[in-house]
């Protein structure tokens, strides 16, 4: 792992309790696991900084090993990872993502 990509990833990881890590950007989703994640975010009104792994191919690559989960997306909460594209869907229907996002102090109020 380099030093400087771990560096970033943990910059990205303190800069909000919620921390998305996905292909293309919010508004534009470049995979569909992607989207159907930020619609899960974005229904549970969490409050979110994203990071594009497009723009940086080193900081993807060692995110994998950093986190030990080969996919993308990748949801932190609290510098945490949490799983998934299937894992926060599973946590969006029954529950669990919004609670876990309302005790991070992470959404808005409806």
């Amino acid at each position: 792992m380099t030093a400087e990509a771990i560096d970033r990833i943990k910059q990205h990881l303190d800069s909000s309790p919620v921390v998305l890590f996905m292909k293309g950007t919010p508004d534009f989703p470049q995979c569909g696991f992607s989207a159907q994640a930020v619609a899960a975010l974005r229904h549970s009104r969490a409050n979110f900084q994203h990071v594009n792994i497009f723009e940086d191919p080193e900081l993807r690559d060692e995110l994998k090993r950093y986190s030990n989960w080969p996919t993308y997306p990748q949801l932190y909460v609290k510098g945490e990872l949490v799983g998934g594209c299937d894992i926060l869907l599973e946590m969006y229907q029954n529950g669990e993502l919004q609670e876990l996002l309302d005790s991070s102090g992470a959404t808005t109020p409806a």
